[in-house]
């Protein structure tokens, strides 16, 4: 699954609640798909490939459930509310936002390494290896820019995984 995290704006924010509120996830599938066509700023987007998953097991308990980590690090990823029954569509208010910025500066190479080489679930697809973690630490540095650059514009921020 591919990660793209977008820094919405209100207005954008206000039609997700809306399309949440209908129940069935067509209205959130649309608004989702219409975001991946027509978004034009990429300071506030971030695609993380296939990197959002070790970057989320770095910095929480090393899994991929979106409920434990300590907060704010464990919203980075998978740890905001989770709007959609049958897809990876999280939700991380403005306020968490600022917060999970905040979290990310503090996260140095030599942390974010120990904790990726204390990943041991067979779950785990990558390789765990030298290139896997560069591939993971340069990813890693998007996300943390990215967030920096919602938190300084005020946004929410959504990701979704397909």
């Amino acid at each position: 699954m591919l990660g793209v995290h977008f820094a919405i704006t209100a207005e954008q924010e206000r039609a997700l609640f809306a399309a949440v509120g209908d129940g069935d996830g067509d209205g959130v599938d649309e608004l989702i798909a219409d975001l991946e066509e027509e978004w034009d700023d990429d300071a506030l987007k971030v695609d993380t490939d296939k990197a959002w998953d070790p970057i989320h097991r770095c910095l929480t308990d090393g899994t991929l459930d979106g409920d434990t980590g300590e907060y704010p690090l464990s919203h980075a990823v998978l740890g905001g509310d989770d709007l959609h029954d049958d897809l990876c569509v999280i939700y991380v208010s403005a306020a968490e936002v600022r917060d999970v910025a905040v979290a990310l500066q503090e996260v140095d190479e030599g942390w974010l390494r120990a904790r990726f080489d204390a990943i041991d679930d067979p779950n785990y697809r990558g390789a765990l290896d030298d290139d896997d973690f560069r591939y993971t630490w340069s990813n890693f540095e998007d996300v943390r820019r990215f967030y920096a650059n919602a938190s300084a514009a005020g946004r929410a921020v959504i990701f979704t995984a397909c």
